[in-house]
């Protein structure tokens, strides 16, 4: 399986912090944005990664991130010239995911929270269809909402409904088979321009090939759009971090962790950071006897 992240848009919303630079290079807490949907691919078990921006943002990403042979996964880079909506990436990446099933999460989406790799493996599984990853919300009418039947079966997925079916919105972590290519391929742009990822969606619905795993109480989804939730987002991974003495989102400890690079590797990882607190936790998660 491959996996897209999109990390494109203007980042409006969060003006005047993101007119000198991508929202997704932005810190929440003690790492860059972008490490957060990248380390949730990785315990995918997905390691041939495609990262989206525009053509303004790709030298920065790929200064910060490189070509991810550094722990043990391949990233490449494409842009999307304009904002087209977020289906437009599977047009764009076409070419890189091949006759292969697809994975695509958002640069400013977190997930933390228990079984998160187990779930996250189980979906990679999946080669027929598509997988959409339902969580409940306050204020559902500004997300894509989903409607259940009487036995919490999806009988549709609503864009910002205006009465919500439910309170259960669409988040921004998707699992296709290949054929999520034409059928984004086939869209039709919406009223506000854009091919959206709603009407992929419907479109497997309508096959009757898609699933919806719903995260329980407890899990953590933050949409990192605004700055209170970029805030929020900051606070709530600085408590569990202080709280549990482990990091979200460490990309080095998460491969590590999946087994994409040995002891050795992330020793020198670690090393290459020992001037900060981030490398001094790295070098606490190498085994002692490396570690020494």
């Amino acid at each position: 399986m491959k996996g897209i992240i999109l990390a494109g848009g203007r980042g409006s919303r969060l003006y005047p912090i993101t007119k000198a630079t991508c929202k997704q290079l932005l810190p929440i807490y003690d790492k860059p944005m972008i490490y957060y949907p990248l380390s949730n691919l990785m315990q995918a078990g997905i390691r041939d990664i495609l990262l989206i921006s525009t053509p303004e943002d790709k030298s920065d990403f790929q200064k910060l991130l490189k070509d991810g042979s550094q722990w043990g996964i391949s990233i490449s880079y494409d842009v999307q010239e304009e904002p087209r909506g977020i289906a437009d990436c599977f047009c764009i990446g076409e070419s890189f995911i091949g006759k292969d099933p697809v994975a695509l999460i958002l640069g400013d989406n977190l997930f933390y929270g228990h079984n998160l790799q187990a779930t996250l493996q189980h979906a990679k599984s999946f080669d027929t269809g598509g997988m959409i990853f339902g969580y409940e919300v306050r204020d559902p009418q500004r997300y894509g909402v989903i409607a259940f039947d009487s036995d919490q079966n999806i009988i549709d997925i609503i864009e910002k409904p205006a009465v919500p079916p439910s309170r259960f919105a669409v988040t921004g972590l998707y699992f296709y088979d290949n054929q999520v290519i034409d059928i984004a391929k086939s869209l039709k742009p919406s009223a506000r321009g854009e091919f959206e990822i709603t009407d992929v969606n419907v479109a497997y619905l309508k096959q009757g090939n898609l699933s919806c795993h719903l995260f329980e109480r407890g899990f953590a989804w933050l949409d990192t759009g605004t700055p209170d939730a970029m805030q929020e987002a900051a606070s709530y991974v600085q408590t569990i971090q202080h709280r549990q003495g482990i990091k979200i989102g460490c990309v080095e400890e998460t491969a590590y962790q999946v087994g994409y690079i040995d002891e050795e590797q992330l020793r020198l990882l670690a090393e290459n950071l020992s001037c900060s607190e981030y490398g001094d936790y790295l070098l606490k998660c190498c085994p002692l006897e490396l570690a020494k």
